[in-house]
């Protein structure tokens, strides 16, 4: 299926780059010496990035590269460097053109900590999985060494960091609202999403002489200026969602006309007249302006939102709003005398041009710098392939959709055969399996919107919930066409789908669930309910367990008959904005009821510019529209409470029994203790009284000047011991609210997205 929203130019229409022939490289060079071996004098464009450089299409630098090589251009890496000094960023010489600066493949912040904001010392990015070789806000960094290293070079950020920071937005670490990182990092421009349309336009267009200060228009760029783009109308952000009463929601294929006068004038002329009818030959009709173009929204200013949370929320709708490329309108957003400038975003690849990306010569292992080291990362997917991009399930605490888009980008079958045979033939140690053909998803391959018109002009957040869209295709024959090509192949054993099945889609197409059982799924598949609860998926966008259920008995049924014990493997969310302590119990109990027990859980991650995280942060609905009366959304904030809703996640873990009976006799639920198969938690062992009572004995920590007042003890002033209360004041059994604001980042930090899963669950399941 072909992309039904088109660009202006194809990706490779450019005329090539005089060094073009000179030709590929093995491996783009990251040394002085390399260039030498290529004849090289210089580079055209330098990358830098905070991921090890593996030249595979599942790392953004190489495709980048290699993108760029095949348009004529002399690419060389600085990867991981030190970013203590200009000098790392100075050994391939000054780039003739430009720096890119990327993070890489995850948000450094994420990379770097937990979602209890502790130090993380490993990084799957790195060889030997050692953690700290890049900088926190690494984007940020990065730009700035390369201003000092060559100053007057253009700078360029991109990648999944700068594209989730383009705008004012929440930060989870320093718990307030940060500028954009163009700000920051003084770039001169910022690509967000997949970038290669408008990078290949940049680059062209700076090698024939153009200033980058003149490219100000670019589809899926982002730049700072002091005024609005000149033949830009501006409309004010809260004219269309405006604060106060609800109004019906619009229809948004509806396509206003260019002016109210013309309306006027058609009723004037309707008035009796005597004189004689004259048919007029018919005219071709005067193609109307769409209400989209060259129309930019004016958000709130950095200054208010970084105060006001009912704005900010607010902020966000309008961003999520407008990603759709057939009509999103630009953004314009203040920070002190100057803007932020956001260009709708970038066309969608065809899939002539996705075919062209993923057959560039990558060499598919990492560069032979790193020797026999492993980069985890590397080893995940080195035998899995891409087949699409995109997602349109819209859930909240993703960032795929803000960074990828809702509209499916899917190859060619022939060019994922190429590849399967490429990694049959080419890549070390293959021995016949397949470890993936997914994506985002596992089943949105080629399911696309049936109708054009809807597909270019819809601002739905999600095109499954409440429930899938009528113009939706849910076929999954291509996909079931591509795994039986795909297993048939000589030298392949087995194809295995790792990507996480969207199961709303799938028990719409039966035949799809009983290919996977038959023949792809290696004993346990994954799926990601994320909940049990009506709250907290109302709040992610996620449907409710009935279509687990369905699904579920179809795997069992087609699992049973093909002879094979398969199990599910879910996925849920701890602290989701929208959970509250009953919701997670609930969760718990049902997991207590299906014998799951979770091996590693992880807490609600708030990821920049996710809708979730803007609930987090607000504490408002920003699903519906915002007014002062929108819907309050509960969300776990303290370190206890977010780990009270962790611990309930496993609920059979020895370690967890004491907090939890707590919250149950807190909430009167103490029919849960005990040692039946009801019960959650077992009561009191005798060892643990028998702790209890020994530290009662040794009494509370002796106070010195160093170590404060403990918040579980005070004394009263007349040397009576108090009731125990916390640091605000609040009864110790009054965990929830004693907790709901307590920054969990006031000590020092210790220690998959993208799915890239910056906001999800990073958990192993085991059936017991």
């Amino acid at each position: 299926m072909q992309a039904t929203i088109k660009a202006d130019r194809s990706l490779f229409s450019y005329p090539k780059y005089w060094p073009h022939c000179l030709g590929t490289a093995p491996f783009l060079p990251m040394s002085r010496e390399e260039m030498d071996a290529l004849g090289w004098d210089s580079c055209d464009v330098i990358l830098v990035t905070g991921d090890a450089y593996v030249d595979h299409p599942s790392f953004g630098m190489a495709v980048i590269g290699r993108v760029l090589e095949a348009h004529g251009f002399r690419v060389g890496i600085i990867a991981q460097p030190d970013w203590k000094s200009k000098d790392d960023f100075m050994k391939l010489g000054k780039p003739n053109l430009y720096f890119g600066v990327t993070a890489g493949n995850m948000d450094s912040m994420i990379n770097r900590y937990t979602s209890d904001k502790k130090l993380r010392h490993d990084d799957a990015y790195t060889p030997g999985n050692v953690g700290g070789k890049r900088p926190d806000r690494a984007v940020t960094v990065y730009a700035q060494r390369c201003r000092e290293a060559f100053k007057g070079v253009p700078v360029i950020a991109g990648g999944i960091e700068a594209s989730l920071r383009r705008i004012a937005h929440y930060d989870y670490w320093s718990e307030k609202v940060r500028r954009s990182v163009l700000f920051d990092s003084k770039a001169d421009m910022l690509f967000f999403g997949n970038a290669e349309r408008p990078l290949v336009e940049v680059t062209h267009r700076l090698a024939a002489g153009e200033s980058i200060a003149d490219m100000r228009d670019i589809r899926g760029t982002a730049i700072i200026v002091k005024e609005a783009l000149p033949e830009w109308q501006g409309v004010d952000s809260t004219s269309l969602d405006r604060p106060g009463k609800i109004d019906p929601i619009p229809s948004p294929y509806i396509m206003e006309p260019e002016c109210d006068s013309q309306e006027k004038d058609s009723k004037s002329s309707e008035a009796p007249d005597a004189s004689p009818i004259v048919i007029q030959p018919p005219q071709k009709e005067k193609e109307k302006r769409k209400p989209w173009e060259n129309v930019y929204v004016k958000l709130p200013a950095y200054e208010t939102v970084k105060d006001n949370k009912t704005l900010y929320a607010h902020t966000s709708r309008i961003l999520h709003q407008e990603t759709n490329p057939g009509c999103a309108r630009a953004l314009m957003q203040r920070h002190g005398d100057r803007h932020i400038w956001i260009n709708p975003p970038a066309m969608p690849l065809e899939t002539e041009e996705m075919d062209a990306v993923f057959d560039l010569p990558y060499q598919r292992v990492p560069h032979p710098a790193y020797g026999d080291a492993k980069i985890p990362a590397y080893d995940m997917i080195r035998f899995s392939i891409n087949i699409m991009r995109g997602c349109y399930g819209g859930c909240t605490f993703c960032s795929i959709t803000e960074h990828e888009g809702r509209i499916i980008q899917s190859r060619s079958e022939d060019s994922i055969i190429r590849e399967i045979e490429q990694i049959r033939d080419t890549v070390p140690g293959f021995t016949g399996v397949i470890s993936d053909l997914g994506g985002p998803t596992a089943n949105m391959y080629r399911l696309r919107c049936k109708s054009p018109k809807a597909e270019a002009t819809c601002r739905r957040p999600s095109c499954v919930y409440p429930s899938i869209c009528a113009h939706m295709d849910t076929d999954h024959k291509p996909t079931i066409d591509l795994y039986r090509r795909a297993r048939n192949l000589p030298g392949i054993k087995k194809i295995l789908i790792a990507s996480g099945v969207r199961y709303d889609l799938a028990i719409e197409d039966p035949e799809y669930i009983k290919e996977l059982a038959l023949h792809h799924v290696g004993g346990y598949l994954k799926i990601a309910p994320e909940h049990t609860e009506e709250g907290p998926l109302s709040k992610m966008m996620k449907p409710g367990m009935g279509t687990y259920d369905r699904f579920k008995a179809l795997f069992d049924k087609y699992s049973e008959e093909a002879g094979k014990k398969q199990y599910l493997i879910p996925y849920f969310i701890a602290s989701h904005p929208g959970t509250t302590d009953e919701d997670m119990l609930s969760l718990a109990i049902w997991l207590k009821e299906n014998k799951f027990k979770l091996d590693q859980v992880q807490n609600f991650y708030p990821s920049p510019m996710a809708t979730a995280t803007t609930m987090y942060h607000t504490e408002v609905n920003s699903l519906r529209k915002v007014t002062k009366d929108s819907e309050e959304v509960p969300s776990a904030k303290g370190e206890i409470h977010r780990r009270l809703h962790k611990a309930m996640l496993r609920y059979h873990d020895p370690k967890n029994f004491a907090q939890i009976r707590q919250a149950l006799v807190k909430m009167g639920r103490e029919d849960l203790i005990g040692r039946g198969p009801q019960h959650l938690v077992p009561p009191e062992s005798a060892n643990e009284k028998r702790q209890k009572a020994q530290k009662g004995r040794r009494g509370e920590r002796a106070l010195t000047k160093h170590t404060g007042l403990p918040p579980s003890f005070q004394r009263e002033s007349n040397g009576k011991k108090s009731n125990r209360v916390n640091s605000q004041g609040k009864s110790s059994g009054d965990t929830t609210k004693s907790n709901a604001g307590k920054a969990s980042g006031n000590r020092p930090p210790k220690s998959r997205g993208q799915r890239q899963q910056p906001a999800n669950v990073n958990c192993t399941f085991v059936k017991a």
